[in-house]
């Protein structure tokens, strides 16, 4: 018995967005804060450290450290930036920085993501489950014009995340594994229409991401990929579980062989911890998550189909590992491609009052967004206004704004896109279905635009270590030996990269032969100073003014 479809698409409905527009969507959201800025702290700074000492030859490939310590993650997402940092250092010489050598591979890993994002929905659109209503007299929707207008609208919906924005943009093992997932979803979603891409996809894609750090994601995702393939209706879905399943094996052998089993989850929920968890995949799935599950409502009869099926259970994958590890906003990342292809369905089943609260709602949003991020701009360039300089000054303290003729171009170009836009979009252009997504798409790409140009200097002086660098090179002179037991990771990594410091990792003072000792402390509890050592300093960073770092240097 045939189900009730609730897609009604005409013809002109599905036309394309031009592919010239897609690609400066693409370029505006995936270039801005690749060049010019220093690895951030946090796991974007920790990530590179690993990549330097591989390329530098100070650890081994299979067992790289940092500051003797070894990481957390498997080694595949490390071997990309290395790779790229000798390569680059081989084509071009000293000449290009390390750092933006590192990140050039998980940019590209970016465009792969939203590519295979939309091949993925493009296949699953072209099922006969998904296809829209025929009409009585023709003019229905062509099924390939109405994969390809879906497949625009899960492209959009994906940059249009929030969650995707900043972790999206760091050169960290989870955008390996979001990669993988993603390449994972395309595998099977094409398994029906693709002879053998689909079978390399997936030979690749679970070994990788257990290679990348994500063992058990991707013996969870073989695990519910096989079920979906084996109850399709297509003879070659079925035969695609083999497939599946060596790969799922692959993933297994190659993560006991790297010794990437590792186990972080949460002890236990409690309310507090449940409704702050709400509130982490209310803000960081919007605007997805609501059209998502509008698509479950209107497409509640047709859950055991491909089109739902098959990003249904790679969602669920990704939320259970997120709530089973309290709540990690880099477990819920994995999802958002299929996130994004379960937006793209709710599209043709949208009525006209809620694609108008989207398109009010993006350009009271982000035109307020843009003003705010200009206006601080303006304050930082020329004191005024006062009041937001003055802001500038108190949270950001020392920085002083530096001007940059070709930041502030592109930011203006990109501000008279989105005015170019808003006005494209409020006018009569209601036809086709991926129209409801280019306002959130390109408001997300005009802020991270603006936030990459006009601020980049702020936030590179707030969250990079270089400040910090700079004042304990005022007490220790650069390339000098320190030594410490408590510093994070990443403040490891700037000791070596940004201050040429040879960081030695000692249990006690008294352990070390380096004549300086870093240990990190509280503002208010300073702690004594070791037998033997002598407090020179105390410094911070200058957005941090709780946690210090003592400086010590050995008595005569």
């Amino acid at each position: 018995m045939n189900q009730p479809n609730p897609a009604l698409v005409t013809q002109r409905a599905v036309q394309r967005l031009p592919r010239v527009a897609l690609l400066l969507f693409c370029a505006a959201y995936v270039l801005p804060g690749l060049f010019g800025r220093d690895p951030w702290r946090g796991a974007d700074i920790t990530a590179f450290g690993y990549m330097l000492s591989i390329a530098q030859g100070q650890s081994t490939w299979l067992s790289p450290t940092v500051t003797g310590l070894p990481p957390e993650t498997a080694v595949l997402p490390f071997w990309l930036g290395a790779a790229a940092i000798k390569l680059m250092g081989f084509m071009f010489g000293s000449s290009v920085d390390p750092a933006l050598a590192a990140r050039l591979p998980f940019a590209l890993l970016l465009v792969g993501v939203l590519v295979l994002t939309w091949y993925s929905t493009y296949h699953l659109a072209r099922t006969a489950a998904a296809q829209p209503v025929p009409f009585a007299f023709g003019g229905e929707a062509d099924p390939v014009d109405y994969a390809r207008a879906m497949a625009d609208g899960a492209l959009l919906a994906l940059i249009a995340t929030l969650g995707l924005l900043q972790l999206g943009h760091e050169t960290t093992p989870e955008m390996v594994q979001l990669t993988s997932v993603a390449l994972f979803l395309y595998a099977v979603a094409a398994s029906a229409f693709r002879g053998i891409k689909p079978k390399l996809a997936v030979l690749l894609a679970l070994p990788a991401l257990a290679a990348s750090g994500a063992p058990t994601v991707a013996i969870a995702l073989g695990a519910a990929g096989a079920v979906v393939s084996l109850n399709s209706s297509y003879a070659s879905v079925r035969q695609f579980t083999l497939w599946i399943t060596s790969s799922t094996l692959a993933a297994f052998l190659i993560a006991s062989a790297l010794g990437a089993w590792g186990w972080r989850l949460a002890a236990g929920h409690n309310a507090a911890q449940v409704l702050a968890m709400l509130k982490e995949f209310a803000w960081f799935l919007w605007p997805c998550w609501p059209l998502a599950l509008l698509t479950l409502w209107r497409w509640r009869r047709q859950w055991l189909k491909r089109h739902i099926a098959v990003p249904v259970v790679v969602l669920s994958t990704s939320l259970f590992t997120s709530v089973a590890m309290g709540g990690s906003d880099r477990a819920l990342l994995l999802g958002l491609p299929a996130l994004a292809v379960l937006a793209a369905f709710s599209l043709p089943t949208l009525k006209r009052g809620a694609t108008a609260a989207i398109d009010w709602f993006s350009v009271f949003f982000f035109s307020v967004s843009a003003i705010v991020i200009w206006v601080v701009y303006v304050a930082m360039q020329t004191g005024l206004p006062a009041q937001p300089a003055a802001n500038v000054a108190r949270l950001v303290p020392g920085f002083t704004a530096p001007f940059s003729a070709v930041e502030l171009m592109f930011a203006s170009l990109g501000s008279l896109a989105w005015v170019w836009l808003v006005q494209w979009r409020t006018g009569r252009n209601r036809h086709p279905l991926w129209k409801s997504m280019v306002l959130p798409a390109s408001g997300v790409a005009l802020c991270w635009l603006l936030l990459m140009t006009l601020w980049l200097p702020l936030l590179d002086h707030a969250r990079s270590y270089r400040p910090l660098i700079d004042k304990i090179a005022q007490h220790v002179p650069k390339g000098s030996c320190v030594a410490t037991n408590n510093v994070v990771r990443g403040q490891g990594v700037a000791l070596q990269y940004l201050g040429g410091y040879q960081v030695e990792t000692a249990l006690t003072p008294r352990t070390t032969t380096c004549e300086n000792w870093l240990r990190q402390e509280l503002r208010l509890t300073p702690l004594p100073a070791p037998p033997g050592w002598t407090l020179v300093a105390r410094v911070n960073r200058p957005t941090d003014k709780e946690e210090v770092t003592a400086v010590y240097r050995k008595s005569p």
